[in-house]
């Protein structure tokens, strides 16, 4: 059997760190193609690198441009991979174009097409990634729900019970197996002159908040409001493309700690040691959860409800009152809750069901 695993974004590496390192450790026929959606290969090898995990197979480097320039360029790239390497089965996670591209060149193939992640929804359709994530399950042969919430989504939309299967969350695997290795080799507290638990962690760079000037002013000010209230520091490593919209917009955040984007080692820690984190990333719902570190997401919906539900989570829009007041809400959260997604073994589990039944799907 021969495994092609599809990803473009840093976010897809992390997730599927555990499963690259499932099929390492059983000599499986696997390669990895890179579509370079975010940054190059070459700017992703450090991460590969940090992550111990082996190099790109293949590297397409689409770079940015439009949805419809991006993907497109990458369904020519990905289909001619697939036409010459001729794997049994194309994995692709979640929900980006990488996803979308990976999803049709495949399925247009005759390839089978495995989903990690599947059956998430926001149901707010002006989210690039919520048409891509479902036109990616309704394309593919194999859909691995993180929980029986995903699943259920999956069966009410008509998919068949059998392409169904519930795993847990591979964000699980990756959080244990590479905190260990942040712990080895980063320590970004010291370098930031940072205490555990004295700052806030900030993310954002969602393009229905950075590319909207009223949200996005209504996020940084709802920052500020919270370095006031607490004293502390707001940690905020800004994206160049959000960076750049800053300056378009003039907006100067005055009291909050602009850094330069992390490494996900880096970043892991930060997580982990932050007093609470706000964010409208949905991996960084999933992790905060996981390590049991609050969070407060910054839109007025998510594709994560099981974060919401075990309180670990909450929305607070972009609203700069209405930020400050669930962040009050949420440090004194009691970090007590269970995690959703599972048990930390999704990799594994998505691997063997993919032996025992991607001949016959």
């Amino acid at each position: 059997m021969r495994i092609m695993i599809v990803l473009g974004t840093r976010p897809e590496i992390i997730k599927f760190s555990p499963i690259i390192r499932t099929c390492q450790s059983l000599g499986l026929d696997f390669k990895i193609l890179h579509t370079g959606q975010h940054y190059s290969y070459n700017m992703d090898r450090v991460f590969f690198e940090q992550l111990e995990l082996p190099e790109a197979d293949y590297n397409l480097d689409v770079g940015s441009g439009s949805h419809a320039e991006q993907t497109g360029k990458m369904l020519i790239g990905i289909e001619k991979v697939l036409k010459e390497d001729k794997p049994d089965i194309v994995l692709v996670e979640g929900d980006t174009n990488t996803v979308l591209a990976g999803a049709l060149a495949a399925v247009k193939l005759g390839v089978k097409v495995g989903h990690i992640e599947a059956g998430l929804r926001s149901y707010d359709r002006i989210m690039p990634e919520e048409i891509n994530r479902v036109l990616a399950d309704h394309c593919s042969d194999m859909l691995f729900a993180p929980t029986e919430k995903s699943r259920r989504i999956l069966l009410g939309e008509g998919i068949s019970e059998d392409k169904v299967y519930v795993t847990g969350n591979t964000i699980v695997d990756a959080v244990n197996q590479n905190l260990e290795i942040s712990r080895r080799k980063v320590n970004p507290l010291k370098d930031l002159r940072l205490e555990e638990r004295s700052y806030f962690l900030a993310t954002v760079h969602r393009q229905e908040n950075v590319d909207n000037k009223t949200r996005f002013q209504g996020i940084l000010k709802g920052l500020e409001l919270i370095v006031e209230r607490f004293s502390l520091p707001v940690v905020y490593p800004v994206h160049p493309r959000t960076r750049r919209q800053m300056e378009r917009f003039g907006i100067k955040p005055a009291s909050l700690k602009l850094i330069e984007p992390l490494d996900y080692l880096s970043f892991l820690q930060l997580e982990y040691n932050a007093k609470a984190v706000l964010t409208d990333s949905g991996g960084v719902q999933e992790e905060t959860c996981i390590m049991r570190v609050p969070c407060v997401t910054l839109r007025y919906n998510t594709e994560r409800p099981e974060t919401l539900e075990v309180g670990s989570n909450i929305l607070a829009g972009t609203i700069p009152e209405e930020i400050l007041k669930k962040t009050e809400m949420m440090v004194d959260a009691k970090r007590e809750w269970l995690n959703p997604f599972g048990d930390g073994k999704a990799g594994e589990r998505i691997i063997k069901i993919i032996q025992e039944n991607v001949s016959i799907c």
